[in-house]
C-alpha cells in the first residue's frame, strides 16, 4: 500500500464519493459546517491567501431567491437540498495578508496592489479552497453536489457584491434515493503523468 490513509477513508473521500443529485431531509447543522471549515482552512494556497467566502442559504426566502438564478436542471435539487452553500472569491483578500502572512506583510502591496492581479489570484486560490471544502463535506459523512450551472451575475447581485465573484453553488446533505448518476470515466495515470 503506497498511501498512508486507510482504504475506508480513501473510499469516503474519493473512490466511493460522488456528486449527489438528491438528498434526504436530514438537516446539516451549523456545527457540521464549522467543523468542515475548521478542517479545510489548513489546505495550502499561495501566500497563505484565504479568498474563499461562503454564503449558507438556509431560509425558504433565500432559497427562492437562489433557485431563480440556477440553470433549469439544477433548480429541483437546489430547492430540496438541506443546505446550499454559495462559494465565492473575495477579490479584496489582500487586505488580510498582513495578518495571514506576518513574516512578509508587504506582500499585500508588492504583489496585489492591482485589481486584475488580485482577481486572478483570488479565483485560483478560492477554487483550491472550494475543492478542499468539497472534500471536507465528504469527510463529515455528507454528500456534496457542486454546480456551476447558474446566472453568475444574478447570484453576485442577489447574494454578494462587486468585490466577490461566485465560483460554484454546492448542495450539501445526506444522499437521497437515486442520488448518483453512473460514474463517468477518468483518465489513466499514463494519460496524465509524464516524467522528464
Amino acid at each position: 500500500m503506497s498511501l498512508v490513509l486507510d482504504a475506508a477513508a480513501q473510499d469516503l473521500l474519493f473512490r466511493e464519493a460522488r456528486t449527489a443529485n438528491t438528498f434526504t431531509d436530514e438537516p446539516v447543522t451549523d456545527e457540521q459546517v464549522q467543523a468542515i471549515y475548521d478542517l479545510v482552512k489548513f489546505g495550502p494556497t499561495a501566500f497563505n491567501q484565504s479568498p474563499l467566502r461562503v454564503v449558507l442559504v438556509r431560509s425558504a426566502e433565500g432559497r427562492e431567491r437562489l433557485v431563480q438564478h440556477m440553470a433549469e436542471g439544477n433548480r429541483p435539487k437546489t430547492a430540496t437540498a438541506p443546505l446550499v452553500a454559495i462559494l465565492a472569491a473575495d477579490n479584496e483578500f489582500h487586505e488580510e495578508l498582513p495578518a495571514l502572512l506576518p513574516h512578509f506583510p508587504q506582500a499585500k502591496d508588492v504583489f496585489f496592489s492591482e485589481r486584475p492581479v488580485r482577481e486572478s489570484a483570488a479565483g485560483l486560490n478560492a477554487a483550491l479552497q472550494a475543492a478542499y471544502f468539497i472534500i471536507g463535506v465528504r469527510a463529515a459523512g455528507l454528500a456534496a453536489g457542486p454546480m456551476t450551472g447558474y446566472d453568475a451575475a444574478g447570484i453576485q447581485k442577489e447574494f454578494l457584491d462587486g468585490d466577490h465573484t461566485p465560483l460554484m453553488v454546492v448542495n450539501i446533505g445526506k444522499p437521497g434515493e437515486d442520488a448518483w448518476f453512473p460514474r463517468s470515466p477518468r483518465l489513466s495515470y499514463d494519460e496524465v503523468v509524464k516524467t522528464v
